[in-house]
C-alpha cells in the first residue's frame, strides 16, 4: 500500500482491462497499468485483471516473456487505491479484506512466474507498486525513478512482501527504508538490490523497438538481458546510502524505536549530524505503532521464506484496520486533510514491547 490516492468509485466494477492494457508483440506479453491521472494506483479490479492475464500467458507457448509498465511518465505504480479501502471498512464491506488477499497472491505469483518478467520502473514505484516489481527477474530504473515503502506515514506497515525483500537489502538499509518510509532514486535502488538495471528514460522507446524486433534464441531471459546490456548498465556511481551505511547500520540495529530516535538525537559527528537529526524529526511525524510493528516484522522476516513472510503480513493486515492507525492516518491526510493524525500512541516513548508483540501473537494488550 502507499499514501498515494485516486478518487474512489462506488462498489466494484465488473472485471475490465480498461485500467490494464494488454498487448502481445514479438512473443512478449505487455501489461500496462493505465491510470496515469492517479499515478497508476492499483485497485482490486486491476489485481484481478493482471492475475487473469498472467495465468493465461503462463500456459501460452507463444508468449516467451512479460513486460510490466505504467502509463504516462510520472509513475509505474504509486501503490494501492487507499481511499477505496478506507471506504470499504467504514461502510462495513469486505473489499479491503479481499484486496490484500488477492494482491498478495498476485505478487507471490510474479515471484514464481515460469517465464521472465521485465518491470520498467519509471517514475514512482511505491507500496503496492514495489510488490508488483520485486518478484520480476529484470527490474529497470531510470533517472525519474523514486522507490519506497511509505506506509508508516499513513499509519500502516510496509507489506506486499517487504518483510522478505527489505531485510535482504545490504546491512540495515532495508530496515531504515521500511521504518522511515523514505524514497530512494536509481543509484540507491541498484545498490540495495531493489533494481538490477538502469537506463535513461530517453532510451525506453529504443528498448521497445528492440524488444519488438529481437531474435529469440534458446534462453528468453538471456535474450532480454542482452537487449538491456546494449541500452543500460547495472551500477551507478556514489549511491548515497552506501556513504550512510555505517551510520544506518549502527542506529537501526538499536533494539527498539525509542532507542533509535534517542541515538539519532544524540549524534554530534558533523558528517552525519544533519542526516541523523532530519531522520529523527521525520520519524516523530510517523505513526509510532506502525514504526514499531514494522521494525519487529522486518526482523522476524529476515530468516523466513517468501511464503511465510506474506502469511505474516496478511496476519498483521487482518488486525490492522481495527487495532492499527490506518483509518486515522487516512482521515487526517486524505479525508479531513488536517494533517494532524491522532495516533493510537501519542509518541514513541509510549510504545511497549508487549503491545507490539501482541500483533504477532494475535493477542491484544
Amino acid at each position: 500500500m502507499t499514501v498515494q490516492v485516486v478518487p474512489a468509485v462506488p462498489g466494484l466494477k465488473d472485471l475490465s482491462q480498461d485500467s490494464v492494457l494488454v498487448d502481445v508483440r514479438n512473443h512478449i506479453g505487455h501489461l500496462t497499468l493505465n491510470r496515469p491521472a492517479g499515478l497508476n494506483a492499483i485497485d482490486l479490479n486491476m489485481v484481478r485483471s493482471l492475475r487473469q492475464q498472467l495465468d493465461a500467458w503462463a500456459l501460452d507457448d507463444s508468449v516467451y516473456a512479460v513486460v510490466l509498465r505504467g502509463a504516462g511518465n510520472k509513475a509505474f505504480c504509486a501503490g494501492g487505491d487507499i481511499r477505496s479501502l478506507y471506504d470499504s471498512y467504514k461502510n462495513g464491506h469486505t473489499l479491503h479484506q479481499d484486496f490484500f488477499v488477492e494482491e498478495y497472491a498476485l505478487d507471490l505469483s510474479i515471484h514464481r512466474y515460469r517465464k521472465p518478467v521485465l518491470a520498467l520502473m519509471d517514475g514512482f514505484v511505491l507500496g503496492g507498486g514495489m510488490g508488483l516489481v520485486q518478484g520480476a527477474d529484470l527490474r529497470v530504473v531510470t533517472e525519474r525513478s523514486r522507490l519506497g515503502m511509505p506506509e508508516v506515514a499513513i499509519g500502516y506497515f510496509p507489506d506486499v512482501g517487504s518483510s522478505y525483500f527489505l531485510p535482504r537489502v545490504p546491512g540495515r538499509a532495508g530496515t531504515y527504508l521500511g521504518v522511515t518510509g523514505v524514497q530512494i532514486a536509481a543509484a540507491d535502488a541498484l545498490y540495495c538490490g531493489l533494481a538490477n538495471w538502469y537506463m535513461h528514460s530517453d532510451a525506453l522507446a529504443s528498448l521497445d523497438q528492440q524488444l519488438d524486433t529481437m531474435p529469440w534464441r534458446s534462453n528468453a531471459l538471456k535474450d532480454l538481458q542482452g537487449v538491456l546490456a546494449r541500452l543500460g548498465n547495472q551500477h551507478l556511481p556514489q549511491p548515497p546510502l552506501e556513504k550512510l551505511r555505517p551510520a544506518i547500520d549502527h542506529f537501526f540495529a538499536q533494539p527498539d524505536i525509542p532507542g533509535i530516535v534517542e541515538q539519532l538525537r544524540q549524534v554530534t559527528v558533523g558528517d552525519t549530524r544533519s542526516w541523523a537529526l532530519a531522520t529523527a524529526a521525520l520519524m516523530e511525524t510517523r505513526s509510532p505503532l506502525a514504526m514499531a510493528v514494522t521494525l519487529e516484522m522486518l526482523r522476524r522476516g529476515r530468516p523466513l521464506c517468501l511464503d511465510k513472510c506474506f502469511a505474516m503480513e496478511l496476519q498483521l493486515g487482518r488486525q490492522w484496520f481495527e487495532r492499527g492507525d490506518f483509518i486515522e492516518g487516512v482521515r487526517a491526510l486524505i479525508i479531513d486533510k488536517d494533517k494532524k493524525p491522532r495516533w493510537n500512541l501519542p509518541s514513541v516513548q509510549a510504545l511497549s514491547a508487549e503491545h507490539v508483540q501482541g500483533f504477532f501473537t494475535g493477542q491484544e494488550n
